[in-house]
């Protein structure tokens, strides 16, 4: 009898538990969905079904994710955590996500992620990163994106982003970059012809708007002719492993070589974008030959003409001429003919 009240008890508060349903979210069974949004919640709530798929927490005051946040959710396959407070990710922050989708970061504050934050989400379809303060991209930051097809990243403070990154996602489709602080110098040249290639597949991108130099600002990066960017200069040497192969070294007198206070300047200088001639356009350079070539075909036609025409012109002279100088310049034929008509009869 005591052994049916505990197995009893003990199915009650699993299916308390497998039915319970936070408060301040909404549950919805049927679909397994929950949504906690606008509730001013400061952490991830407690005690969320282990079969939801959707989850929302947009428009609340969650600050940190620590690590494992979603243990309790390993189905889970929508996730919006959009216009909160957050900015710390803690680095296992997403693990055991095995299945999510979509995952939506926007509106938040973060400045930075860490590389292996999304390693965890192989299924990752869908992210958004758009409106926070991120400056910089870790190139492996996308090592496990092979099914993403969808990242945004406007609204935020980066200045580069690796081409390697790009080409760790080989299913992306929709890419949005706009309203960053794009420096478009050399270091960017590599993103922009990534991008070209991904324009002539098909993809779509809203495009990068540069923001600095000034030579080039409020330019779409991809109307830049590539054939303006200077190769980005080699790093300078290290000094103290360069001072071996300075001359006078082998006698214990070190020969440095003199110092450049305005070196990194110049560098820095040299690595932006330096301006030519546009290259002449195509179009006008075909019209152009095939103006030339007509030209010259008329020239060749009137001296064709010319030359025809002077031959016939001589031919014809000379058939003119041609009997009276015959008569005269046999001599023999008169000579004989005056003997025959003055032989007797």
């Amino acid at each position: 009898m005591k052994g049916e009240l505990l197995l009893f008890s003990s199915v009650i508060v699993l299916l308390q538990v497998v039915c319970s349903c936070p408060d301040k979210c909404y549950c919805q069974s049927s679909t397994n969905f929950v949504d906690c949004s606008q509730q001013g919640l400061a952490e991830i709530p407690s005690h969320l079904p282990p079969q939801t798929r959707t989850l929302h927490l947009q428009d609340n005051q969650i600050h940190h994710l620590p690590a494992f946040a979603f243990r309790s959710v390993p189905w889970l396959m929508t996730l919006n955590l959009s216009n909160n407070s957050l900015s710390n990710l803690a680095p296992g922050a997403f693990h055991g996500l095995q299945h999510l989708q979509v995952l939506n970061l926007t509106q938040n504050s973060l400045l930075s992620l860490e590389s292996r934050l999304f390693h965890s989400l192989p299924q990752l379809r869908e992210l958004d990163l758009s409106s926070n303060n991120i400056s910089h991209l870790p190139t492996s930051l996308g090592e496990t994106w092979e099914n993403l097809t969808i990242l945004a990243v406007q609204q935020n403070q980066l200045q580069q982003l690796d081409r390697a990154l790009l080409e760790s996602m080989p299913s992306v489709r929709l890419l949005f970059l706009k309203d960053n602080l794009w420096k478009c110098n050399c270091h960017l040249l590599g993103l922009k012809l990534w991008l070209e290639k991904f324009v002539y597949k098909g993809g779509i991108t809203d495009g990068i708007i540069c923001e600095s130099p000034d030579t080039w600002k409020g330019k779409d990066l991809l109307r830049i002719p590539h054939e303006v960017y200077q190769p980005c200069p080699l790093p300078a040497p290290d000094p103290v492993s360069s001072q071996a192969q300075w001359p006078g070294s082998a006698h214990g007198v070190v020969l440095r070589p003199p110092e450049n206070h305005n070196a990194g300047e110049r560098d820095l200088l040299e690595c932006e974008l330096k301006p030519k001639p546009r290259p002449a356009n195509l179009r006008h350079a075909i019209a152009t030959i095939i103006i030339t070539g007509v030209v010259c075909g008329i020239v060749c036609l009137m001296m064709l003409a010319a030359a025809i025409y002077g031959c016939t012109y001589a031919a014809i002279t000379a058939q003119y001429h041609g009997g009276p100088l015959a008569q005269t310049n046999d001599p023999g034929k008169v000579e004989e003919k005056e003997r025959f008509d003055s032989s007797p009869a």
